[in-house]
C-alpha cells in the first residue's frame, strides 16, 4: 500500500473537506432560510437529544473500558470515560483525528502498558464501530429504509467486505492454532492484543452494545427532527446517522467538516426533507453532536489532565488514579485493572 507523509495526508484531508464543504454550501444556497426550534416543546426535544447522545457517549466509554480489560491493559475506569470525551474533542478541533493521539499520550502516562497496546485498543474500538456500521447499513438499505439513498450496490459491496474480513480473521486464528504466523504474532502482539474481542464471546456483547450506541445516535437525530417539527421515523434517522458516519470515515478536516454534513444531506433528501427544514436540521444536529462534547472534552482535558501540555496530573501514577485501590500485582503490565 502507498505510504503518505503526515503533511500530504493533511493536505488531502483539507482538499476533501473543501470539496465537500463547497458542495454543501452550494446545496444550502439553493434552500430556504434555516428553520430552528420555535417553541418550548422544540427546545425540550433538543434537551432530550442531548441526554440521549450523552448516554451514547457513556456507553462508548464503558465499551472502551471493557476492550482495554480484555487486552489486559491496566487503567482506571474513570480514564476510559474521561478520555472518550477528550478524544471526541480532539477529533473535532485537531487535524488527522488528533483526539486519538491525545488519548494515547494521556493514558500512556497513567498506565504501565505500552503505548502500542493503547493504540491497539483504539484500533479495535474503531474496527468494531466500522463492522457494526456496515452490519447496519446493509440490511437497512436492503429493507428499503429511507428509499435506500446510497443504492443497493454499495450495500452489497460493504456486506461482502465485512464477510471477507470475518473469513480472513477466522482463517488467521485457525492457522495460529496450528502454529503458523508465530513470528508475525510475536511482533504485532502489543497492537493486536485487543483484537481478541472479535474472537471472544464478550465481543458479541460489545457488538450488541455498539448497535445500541448507533441506535441512540439515530434517536438523537429523531429528537432533533422533532424539535423542528419534522415527522421522521426512527429507522430513517438511524440510516441517516449511519450514512453520515460512513461519510466521516473519509479523511477530512477537523470535525469531519463537509463529509459528515454531506451524509446528513443525502439521508435527508432521501426522506423528503429539504429547504429551510433540512438546513436547520444539519446545523442543529451539528450543534447537538459536536459542540457540547467538544466543550466537555476540553473541560476534562484542562481539569483532569493539565491541558494540551499535560503538565498537571499528566504523570499521575496508576495507583493515584484509582485512589490507591490497585495492588502492586495489578499494576504490572498485562494485568487488567477496573478503576472505580
Amino acid at each position: 500500500m502507498p505510504s503518505f507523509s503526515p503533511k500530504l495526508q493533511r493536505h488531502i484531508s483539507l482538499a476533501v473537506s473543501l470539496v465537500a464543504l463547497v458542495a454543501v454550501a452550494w446545496w444550502i444556497s439553493k434552500q430556504d432560510e434555516p428553520r430552528f426550534p420555535g417553541s418550548w416543546t422544540g427546545w425540550l426535544w433538543l434537551v432530550g437529544a442531548l441526554v440521549v447522545y450523552g448516554v451514547a457517549l457513556a456507553a462508548r466509554g464503558w465499551r472502551w473500558h471493557r476492550i482495554m480489560r480484555m487486552a489486559e491493559l491496566p487503567h482506571a475506569r474513570a480514564d476510559a470515560y474521561r478520555l472518550t470525551l477528550v478524544g471526541y474533542m480532539g477529533n473535532n478541533v485537531l487535524p488527522a483525528r488528533g483526539g486519538e493521539v491525545l488519548r494515547i499520550a494521556i493514558l500512556g502516562k497513567r498506565t504501565t502498558a505500552k503505548r502500542r497496546t493503547i493504540l491497539g485498543s483504539i484500533v479495535a474500538e474503531r474496527l468494531l464501530d466500522a463492522a457494526v456500521l456496515v452490519a447496519l447499513f446493509a440490511p437497512l438499505t436492503w429493507a428499503g429504509v429511507a428509499d435506500a439513498p446510497a443504492g443497493q450496490a454499495p450495500a452489497a459491496i460493504a456486506a461482502a467486505a465485512l464477510g471477507l474480513a470475518g473469513v480472513t480473521l477466522a482463517s488467521y486464528l485457525a492457522l495460529r492454532r496450528r502454529g503458523r504466523f508465530a513470528a508475525f504474532h510475536e511482533k504485532t502482539a502489543p497492537v493486536t492484543r485487543a483484537l481478541k474481542i472479535f474472537a471472544h464471546a464478550e465481543g458479541l456483547l460489545l457488538a450488541a452494545l455498539s448497535v445500541a450506541v448507533w441506535c441512540c445516535e439515530g434517536l438523537t437525530l429523531m429528537c432533533v427532527g422533532n424539535s423542528l417539527g419534522l415527522d421522521l421515523h426512527f429507522l430513517d434517522c438511524t440510516l441517516i446517522i449511519v450514512l453520515a458516519s460512513l461519510f466521516a470515515v473519509v479523511p477530512a478536516a477537523p470535525g469531519y467538516a463537509g463529509t459528515f454534513d454531506a451524509g446528513l444531506v443525502l439521508g435527508l433528501t432521501a426522506v423528503g426533507v429539504s429547504g429551510g427544514a433540512a438546513v436547520g436540521f444539519v446545523l442543529v444536529a451539528r450543534g447537538v453532536m459536536f459542540v457540547p462534547v467538544t466543550v466537555a472534552g476540553l473541560g476534562v482535558l484542562l481539569h483532569s489532565y493539565g491541558g494540551f501540555g499535560l503538565r498537571r496530573g499528566g504523570r499521575e501514577p496508576l495507583e493515584a488514579a484509582t485512589n490507591g485501590s490497585v495492588s502492586r500485582e495489578e499494576q504490572r503490565p498485562g494485568h487488567a485493572v477496573a478503576g472505580r
